[in-house]
C-alpha cells in the first residue's frame, strides 16, 4: 500500500470521501480502496509494467510531496544517517529520493508483497543498495521493528481509514503500532487528502503533538479556499 499508486498526485480516498452521515459512522463511507485484496491487484499489474515496460508507476500526492518532506528535513538538519521508515511504501520511489539526498539508514515496509517486489526491482535498477525493504503489515508488525527517529506516511492512513472492516478500530491499531517503532521525540511525517489538519490533531492526540504544519497547494472555488491535501509533522511525546 503507499497506500499505493494513484494518478499524478492522486489520492487513494478523495473520490469517496463523504462527510456527514456516511455508512462506517466515522465520516468515511467504506471503499475497496481500503482493502488488501485491492492493493494486491494493484501491484501486481504495476509489477508486470515495469517488467514488461521498465515503467516505475505513479508517484503518491506528486512529486511536490517527495519534495516537500525531503525539504523539511533538509531544514531541520535531520542528521543523514538518522533511521526513517516509510510506512506503506508502495513503488519505494519516496525511498530512491532519500537515498539520493544520502540518507542512508532507510526502510520501506508494505504488506503487498509484489510492493516490495516492485519497490525492490526499482531500487536495483537505480543501483542503490542501502535501502532494506520488508513485507510488514503496519498493523499486525513483527518485533524487530522498532527504533526510528523518523516515519512518514503518504496516504496509507488514509487507505486504512477506508477499510469496510472496523475502520475506527484499525486506525487506533495504526496510532499504538507508530508509537511502538518511533522514538520518543522522533517525528512523524503524515500527508493525506482524506483529513483535515484538526482531524489529524485528533486522531492522533494520545501520546504525539502537532510540530509543525507543512504548506500545500491551495484551491478557490465559490469564493472561498482552502488545501486539498494536509501536510503535517508530529513529535513524539
Amino acid at each position: 500500500m503507499n497506500s499505493g499508486a494513484s494518478g499524478g498526485g492522486g489520492c487513494a480516498g478523495a473520490a469517496v470521501r463523504s462527510r456527514g452521515g456516511s455508512p462506517g459512522g466515522d465520516g468515511f463511507a467504506p471503499s475497496a480502496l481500503g482493502t488488501r485484496e485491492h492493493w494486491d491487484a494493484v501491484y501486481e499489474r504495476e509489477l508486470q509494467t515495469f517488467q514488461e515496460y521498465g515503467d516505475t508507476g505513479e508517484i503518491w500526492f506528486g512529486e511536490e510531496s517527495m519534495n516537500r518532506l525531503i525539504r523539511w528535513m533538509q531544514k531541520r538538519e535531520i542528521p543523514l544517517d538518522a533511521s526513517v521508515l516509510d510506512i506503506g511504501t508502495g513503488n519505494g520511489v519516496f525511498l530512491v529520493e532519500l537515498a539520493k539526498f544520502g540518507f542512508s539508514n532507510i526502510t520501506g515496509i508494505d504488506y503487498s508483497p509484489s510492493a516490495i517486489q516492485l519497490s525492490g526491482s526499482i531500487i536495483e535498477k537505480e543501483g542503490l543498495s542501502n535501502i532494506k525493504l520488508k513485507v510488514e503489515d503496519f498493523l499486525n508488525l513483527s518485533t524487530e521493528l522498532s527504533g526510528f527517529h523518523i516515519c512518514v506516511d503518504k496516504g496509507t492512513f488514509d487507505a486504512i481509514s477506508l477499510n469496510p472492516d472496523s475502520a475506527v478500530e484499525k486506525r487506533k491499531q495504526y496510532v499504538k503500532s507508530l508509537s511502538g517503532v518511533l522514538n520518543v521525540n522522533g517525528f512523524f511525517l503524515i500527508t493525506s487528502c482524506n483529513w483535515t489538519k484538526e482531524e489529524l490533531l485528533n486522531e492522533f492526540s494520545e501520546g504525539f503533538e502537532l510540530f509543525e504544519e507543512l504548506p500545500t497547494p491551495t484551491f478557490s472555488f465559490g469564493g472561498r479556499s482552502g488545501n486539498s491535501v494536509t501536510a503535517l509533522v508530529f513529535q513524539k511525546t
